[in-house]
């Protein structure tokens, strides 16, 4: 009789793996946060916690946004840049004209707060399309485009007196700076006359923890309104002829490249100057520079410069550079209610020379762009129309 084979079965143990916490889409596990992130939090969750103590007051819940209206602006005259007043707009969720407006300032706010808690930060771009969705039994959108959600933005960061970045959000770049400037850029050290023709990007975040600047001979800077102007300047190497650097910020400028004019003239001691296009936008881009803008009222104190000067182009450029009729502009009323309105500005209605340039442009009726001067030479704004203003100190305050 055959023997029996024993069978051995061996005892399998499994071996606990422990997870490894990740951060995850709802902000849990996230890293430890910063002292500024801290802060974000403390502000964000007291700004929910305010809608339900209302709530649990059985009142309707509600939310007090600061106005960004001009009407709620004023110019500080002694310090010369725009601050935003005290008053308030309320928005209430049982307000039927108000409900969305509501909905969209906490959906946003709750956004803000999972990528500071996750550790995560994204375009503004990115966070609509991470809040837009269909609203359960409806068929309407959290949100429909992004302009909805760029000034729901905006509000949060005037609520909390936290800034973009603080939120974890920053915009696209939309500006360059060309000229010898050595900085560090998130660790990484460069020189800014040596990072290809179109210079150093400037990023939607420039605070002092992730941008540091090291080492600058320039003198000044001059700031143009767009990038085929700044590339003029760049083949010319005026930059090098004037020892000067060169920025743009592709039109209005965003909030990076004020940022960084605002720190490079007050940690550097630089003087700007700004070469815009003579019409009613050039004159508003050089009141942002200036004074600062009045939907981020709020944010003058580290964006505006008001020592900033206006270079040009002038209404009498027409006649001072001997120009053809051929480069001058019609104005249309858009751009003449735009003057008007410019014109009384706090800030410019007491200034007599720039009521004789806005009127004297209305007087035009026509406006002109900076690069109308390639009429004369190509290199006329870099040789002479420039240079000539510097040499006299002809520019407008």
């Amino acid at each position: 009789m055959a023997k029996k084979k024993k069978v051995v079965r061996k005892k399998v143990v499994k071996k606990k793996v422990k997870k490894k916490k990740t951060p995850s889409s709802n902000g849990d596990g996230a890293a430890s946060l910063s002292t500024r992130d801290k802060k974000t939090i403390k502000s964000l969750k007291e700004l929910a916690d305010g809608v339900v103590s209302i709530t649990q007051r059985s009142r309707a819940p509600h939310v007090d946004i600061p106005s960004r209206s001009l009407s709620n602006v004023k110019f500080n005259r002694s310090r010369k840049i725009i601050e935003m007043g005290s008053n308030k707009n309320r928005r209430e969720l049982f307000n039927l004209s108000q409900a969305k407006s509501y909905m969209q300032t906490m959906l946003v706010g709750s956004g803000c707060k999972k990528l500071v808690n996750g550790g995560k930060s994204t375009s503004i771009r990115g966070l609509y399309y991470m809040l837009k969705h269909k609203i359960e039994g409806t068929n309407e959108n959290t949100f429909d485009e992004q302009s909805d959600c760029d000034p729901i933005i905006e509000d949060i960061e005037v609520t909390l007196n936290a800034l973009r970045e603080e939120l974890h959000l920053y915009a696209s770049n939309k500006g360059n700076l060309f000229g010898d400037l050595t900085l560090i850029d998130d660790g990484t050290e460069l020189n800014c006359r040596r990072v290809g023709r179109n210079g150093y990007s400037i990023p939607s975040i420039v605070e002092s923890d992730l941008v540091q600047f090291k080492a600058c001979k320039a003198k000044f800077i001059l700031h143009v309104e767009k990038d085929t102007v700044f590339s003029r300047f760049v083949e010319d190497e005026f930059w090098k002829k004037y020892n000067c650097l060169l920025t743009h910020g592709g039109g209005q400028p965003p909030r990076g490249v004020r940022r960084l004019l605002n720190r490079l003239h007050n940690e550097l001691k630089l003087p700007i100057y700004c070469l815009l296009d003579n019409d009613p936008w050039g004159y508003y881009i050089y009141s942002v520079i200036k004074q600062g803008s009045i939907n981020l009222a709020f944010e003058s104190q580290r964006m505006a410069v008001p020592a900033a000067k206006f270079m040009g182009l002038r209404s009498l450029d027409f006649e001072r550079c001997d120009l053809n009729e051929s480069v001058i502009i019609k104005l249309n009323e858009t751009d003449k209610k735009r003057a008007k309105q410019i014109a009384q500005y706090p800030w410019f209605e007491k200034k007599k020379a720039w009521q004789k340039e806005i009127k004297r442009m209305l007087d035009n009726d026509f406006k002109l762009e900076v690069e109308s001067l390639i009429s004369k030479d190509i290199s006329y704004v870099t040789e002479e129309y420039v240079p000539q203003r510097l040499k006299d100190k002809d520019y407008l305050d």
